[in-house]
């Protein structure tokens, strides 16, 4: 029987810096480490450096879990440096293609499994219900809950039929905030009745699919716990298990966000985090061997103190190890050619282009989510400006914005057309907008079509 020492570093999903194992890691592993999260710092070299990586950990630990979090168009840490090849889920969602929706899950899979990774930490089951939403926006499916979940489960069974665990989150939905749990405890403050006719129906759609892991959210949801937030609260969790009667693994969002973290500290969380009810415990990115071994200690005494039942934290070990059984069913793969076919449906003109012969291609140089991070966004700019600057030139202007509507000091006076890479929220601008829900190398290829029929000839 595996000890207490033992099952505290099996909980547990932490980030190491750069793209080779550190020995200090390695020895993390040896003495039982759970898995290990990457970021982009981890997956920098490309593939063939990832392969290499997840073999040397896996060489040490044949089981552990090795995560990311891919979840097409906006967020990739594969295509950190050249975009998504596939389409994200804002635009998935508006092409409403589910065969198109499980055909994307599929391909991310195949290309999650072949560099050897079997946990991915997506879809994202959020309804963005609210416009000004910092975080999820376009890495949602929608703001419709039905239409939400039908993606949700297509994606998901595409991705599992590659062999690759899927993690709907961030439960119970974080869509109707207007903060960033990265940095601050939002508040969901509507009733029972409303979040399961909204919040809750994707996941629930999910747990019915049998997806394999569903990750925790650090926002308050005060009709069901008015003190903490959803990761650390067991009531909240219950919920998960008991209402939607969830039987697979719990994930926690990273505990290095100031929702689940600030005034208590990494380790408390994950004390708390456990005794609610998750089961694998992320950490954040590029962490140290020494703060891996403090959470390590807080859970061990915990566990000799009384706060955390050793039945609990067996049964979060237990869980972990069934995400090992994932196995590729032999499905059809997805079709990456199609995706061309669903950027066109998903991409709106709001107003008839002018003609753009001599345009200019001017970016608002606005900061990325810390979920999404630097990644390339838009097509190759003339010229950045900030925020508030005056884009308009001697020659026409086609503006790339990325959720214009959360930035009211971008100026769009002037300018011929404005390009939306982001959530397609108000807008009462007098230029024609294309609305693209959310940056990928196929929706690119889609602005590039509508620009050049309209005559833009860079």
């Amino acid at each position: 029987m595996s000890s207490v020492e033992e099952l505290a570093l099996r909980v547990l999903l932490p980030a190491f810096p750069g793209t080779t194992l550190p020995a200090d890691w390695a020895e993390l592993f040896a003495a039982g480490l759970g898995g290990v999260c990457l970021f982009g710092s981890n997956t920098a070299d490309g593939p063939a450096a990832v392969a290499a990586l997840t073999g040397s950990i896996r060489a040490v630990a044949p089981h552990a879990v090795v995560a990311v979090d891919e979840e097409g168009g906006d967020v990739t840490r594969l295509h950190a440096l050249d975009g998504s090849p596939v389409l994200g889920p804002a635009a998935l969602g508006a092409a409403d293609d589910l065969a198109l929706t499980r055909g994307t899950g599929y391909a991310i899979g195949v290309e999650l499994a072949a560099v050897g990774i079997d946990l991915d930490l997506g879809p994202v089951a959020d309804v963005n219900t609210n416009p000004a939403n910092p975080v999820i926006g376009t890495r949602s499916f929608g703001a419709d809950p039905g239409r939400a979940a039908a993606h949700v489960v297509a994606w998901a069974e595409g991705l599992q039929a590659a062999g690759v665990a899927a993690c709907a989150k961030h439960f119970p939905g974080h869509g109707d905030t207007a903060q960033d749990s990265h940095l601050a405890l939002p508040t969901v403050d509507a009733p029972l009745a409303v979040l399961e006719r909204r919040e809750l129906v994707p996941f629930a759609a999910a747990a019915r699919a049998g997806v394999a892991a569903v990750m925790t959210s650090h926002i308050v949801v005060p009709a069901l716990d008015p003190a903490l937030p959803a990761t650390l609260s067991a009531p909240v969790l219950g919920l998960l298990r008991d209402g939607l009667g969830y039987d697979g693994v719990i994930v926690s969002d990273a505990l290095d966000m100031a929702g689940a973290s600030a005034g208590r500290g990494i380790p408390q969380a994950a004390v708390l985090s456990l005794a609610a009810g998750a089961d694998l415990l992320c950490i954040g990115a590029d962490k140290d061997a020494a703060l891996v071994r403090e959470v390590q200690a807080a859970v061990v005494a915990a566990v000799r103190s009384g706060r955390l039942p050793e039945a609990r934290l067996r049964d979060a070990a237990r869980r972990i190890a069934q995400l090992n059984g994932q196995t590729a069913s032999g499905a059809a793969p997805g079709r990456l050619s199609v995706q061309l076919r669903g950027a066109r449906a998903a991409t709106t003109v709001e107003g008839e282009l002018p003609d753009l012969r001599g345009a200019e291609l001017v970016s608002v140089a606005t900061a990325a989510n810390i979920a999404v991070g630097e990644v390339p966004w838009g097509l190759r700019p003339d010229r950045v400006v900030r925020p508030g600057q005056q884009a308009v030139a001697d020659r026409p202007v086609v503006l790339q914005v990325r959720d214009a509507h959360r930035h009211p000091e971008i100026d769009t006076a002037g300018v011929a057309v404005v390009v939306e890479w982001g959530w397609p929220g108000p807008y009462d601008g007098a230029p024609p907008r294309i609305c693209t829900r959310g940056y990928s190398r196929p929706g690119a290829a889609v602005v590039d079509e509508l620009l050049r029929k309209a005559g833009w000839d860079r």
